[in-house]
């Protein structure tokens, strides 16, 4: 058994408490907080699994990581604070352990990484013997291993084509959705995720990355946008109302450009609510989120993954797949050589060992 430890408590952290206690492979040994008020609390509470399963938050990351840990899954956000999240990152894997987060944006493609950026997690790992995974929330595989997958499966390829369409008024994320995104602010307020050459930042290494399997050199990597708002006032299970005339939906491209064409696109289409942008893109048959490749090409192959969790919240379903690639590759992790890997270095490998079980 790996001990492992999940650092963080939000979205991404309660999947990952209840991905790593169905593991058969991994230990929960520990839960890092950063809120006061979690400290001390049971981590199945935390989860919201409905019961105990005797591991109490801790804010001593410190103390953790001395007792040497086999895993962490950092699952505190890298959004408005890379800088603190590479330390984290950088501390675990430096103490010697495997380490996999969504968090690190600038590492989804990290031959190409920032070189500041490769140079301090190569030299933790050095330090330390660790690991570093790297693999989107939004999920990763959606914009990686399963359009590559895909892809093998034309004749002729002309674009590859990743969406994300996404309601999120069912996203317990206040802060991210009404002022990372904009949702709801007037259409003249400046969204930082959708400032110019930021959507670049987050996705376009995956772009790189998709580009770096096909063999293909990319021209330059460019970004269209999109933003509409909504007609009427709407409300949220989770956050409110939010206004007529405000920011309802966007739509966006990062395009990676070969021979002056687009062929290789991440595509988001974000709503607050199903009535806004109803001409867009929408998950078949309706419902809260969908992820989609489409391969442009003979055959012309289109691929729709829809998740939902035990509660029908496909939101939650969506985060769940991005944090079992990553749990799911702690094992290989393990037994692979220390060093710094992305998601063409990491095998999607199958569920073995959980077909059919249960938690408790």
């Amino acid at each position: 058994m790996v001990s492992t430890v999940v650092w963080g408590t939000g979205n991404i952290g309660r999947a990952a408490i209840r991905a790593v206690e169905a593991h058969p492979a991994l230990e929960l040994t520990a839960v890092l907080v950063h809120d006061p008020g979690k400290v001390g609390r049971d981590a199945g509470e935390l989860a919201g699994l409905g019961h105990e399963l005797g591991v109490t938050a801790t804010d001593d990351a410190g103390a953790v990581l001395a007792a040497a840990p086999g895993a962490v899954v950092y699952a505190a956000s890298g959004d408005i604070r890379p800088d603190e999240a590479l330390a984290d990152v950088v501390r675990a894997v430096r103490a010697g352990a495997v380490v996999v987060t969504p968090a690190l944006y600038a590492l989804y493609d990290q031959r190409n990484a920032p070189a500041g950026t490769r140079e301090a997690v190569l030299a933790a790992v050095a330090e330390g013997g660790g690991s570093l995974f790297v693999s989107g929330v939004d999920p990763g595989w959606g914009n990686d291993v399963l359009p590559l997958l895909v892809s093998g499966l034309g004749t002729v390829v002309d674009v590859v084509r990743c969406q994300e369409i996404f309601d999120y008024s069912a996203y317990d994320q206040p802060d991210s959705v009404r002022y990372l995104v904009g949702m709801g602010q007037p259409m003249d307020y400046e969204p930082p995720m959708l400032a110019p050459t930021v959507p670049t930042m987050v996705w376009g290494g995956q772009v790189r990355l998709m580009a770096r399997a096909l063999g293909v050199e990319l021209d330059e990597i460019t970004e269209t946008l999109q933003r509409r708002p909504l007609e009427a006032t709407v409300g949220t299970a989770t956050m409110g109302e939010f206004a007529a005339g405000t920011q309802g939906a966007v739509r966006f491209e990062v395009r990676g450009v070969v021979g002056g064409v687009p062929r290789i696109v991440v595509e988001h289409v974000t709503r607050i609510h199903a009535s806004c942008a109803p001409d867009w893109p929408v998950p078949p048959g309706g419902g809260d989120g969908a992820h989609r490749v489409i391969i442009e090409g003979d055959p012309r192959i289109e691929v729709t993954v829809e998740a939902t969790d035990a509660g029908g919240n496909r939101a939650a379903g969506g985060n769940a797949t991005a944090v079992g690639r990553l749990v799911g590759a702690v094992h290989w992790l393990v037994e692979a050589e220390p060093g710094l890997y992305d998601a063409l270095d990491v095998p999607l490998r199958p569920a073995t060992g959980r077909l059919g079980r249960r938690r408790p």
